[in-house]
């Protein structure tokens, strides 16, 4: 897991320092990719709070995932519809759904850590 967020951050560093430039044609498909390695991040990161990460899934769900988004990028270019606009939705939408779950129980063990239960202060 640690080498995964390490690849990551060095991945972003470079990128920072380097003059890249990506032609219009592929934008599109390195934003699909952008976001889908972001989704399958939070997924990982996720799953190893849960104690249920598993370094095979992470791969194949990553590999699975950049095809199929690339996949359905292609063909609405192929039909002049921006189908990508509905893959970076449900990725977005994945990626909130994980970051809530990751504050959720990362809170939930900082409140066991310290005794302190979270109080319902609805009905009151």
């Amino acid at each position: 897991m640690y080498l995964i967020i390490l690849g990551l951050s060095l991945g972003l560093v470079i990128g920072a320092f380097l003059q890249i430039n990506i032609p219009p044609e592929l934008t599109r498909y390195s934003a699909v990719a952008i976001i889908g390695v972001l989704d399958s991040l939070f997924g990982a990161i996720r799953a190893s709070i849960e104690k249920k990460y598993s370094t095979t899934i992470f791969l194949s769900g990553l590999a699975f995932n950049m095809i199929i988004a690339v996949l359905i990028t292609f063909i609405g270019d192929k039909l002049n519809l921006d189908l990508y606009l509905a893959i970076l939705v449900a990725f977005v939408i994945r990626i909130f759904a994980n970051v809530g779950i990751i504050k959720t129980t990362a809170f939930g063990k900082i409140w066991k850590q310290i005794s302190i239960e979270p109080k319902d202060e609805i009905g009151k």
